[in-house]
């Protein structure tokens, strides 16, 4: 007699880990699709049947949320800065910070402007977005705080307190896309006007 095979079951795991695994599948497809991504997109992506989303998740809405907040912590991109090496020259310190803090900004304005993009469902709307200003803070907030410990060690040779450069630099990355057209700039580049300025030192000889 032949077995029929059943169906493909969501893996073993905890409730909190079933709903990162699906964050995790749902991230790249709401980059793609924005907000249009479908709860059975989502499923396929994690390799689970649709039925599981919505043990995990009341609605897709709730979905979504959990994703705008898992594209907000920053968990990963404290640990690359405090991995930092403080032995290294500022500039080499900074340019590290510099691409680590522009690939989290990328994601997280990815996830944002799909969220937005396609419009959010209405019912949980000002929760959600109420949950999320107070992540992005917080969020905010431990990189401040990574970012003064790179900058600390020349703390004696800086001309602002390390805790207003942090403040500075981070908005100067935020900025980054600020040329005509969308253009990048270097990492290098922002860098080295942050650290030295926009005046070139042979013209400010003469």
């Amino acid at each position: 007699m032949t077995e029929t095979p059943s169906r493909r079951r969501a893996p073993g795991m905890s409730a909190e880990d079933r709903r990162e695994m699906i964050v995790a599948a749902a991230l790249p497809l709401l980059v793609e699709h924005g907000s249009a991504v479908t709860t059975l997109q989502i499923a396929k992506a994690a390799g689970i049947g649709e039925a599981t989303v919505f043990r995990a998740f009341a609605d897709k809405d709730e979905l979504l949320a959990a994703c705008l907040s898992a594209a907000l912590r920053n968990d990963h991109v404290l640990a690359e800065l405090d991995a930092v090496p403080l032995d290294q020259p500022l500039a080499a310190r900074l340019t590290e910070a510099a691409a680590t803090l522009h690939a989290y900004l990328d994601r997280m304005g990815a996830v944002i402007a799909a969220l937005h993009s396609g419009g959010r469902r209405g019912e949980r709307r000002g929760s959600a977005d109420s949950s999320a200003t107070g992540s992005r803070a917080a969020a905010g907030e431990r990189t401040h705080q990574a970012l003064i410990r790179l900058l600390e060690p020349d703390r004696a040779a800086l001309r602002l307190p390390v805790e207003q450069l942090a403040v500075i630099f981070l908005g100067i990355l935020m900025g980054r896309r600020g040329g005509p057209g969308g253009a990048e700039t270097p990492v290098e580049t922002l860098v080295d006007v942050f650290l030295h300025g926009v005046i070139d030192p042979a013209s400010a000889a003469t």
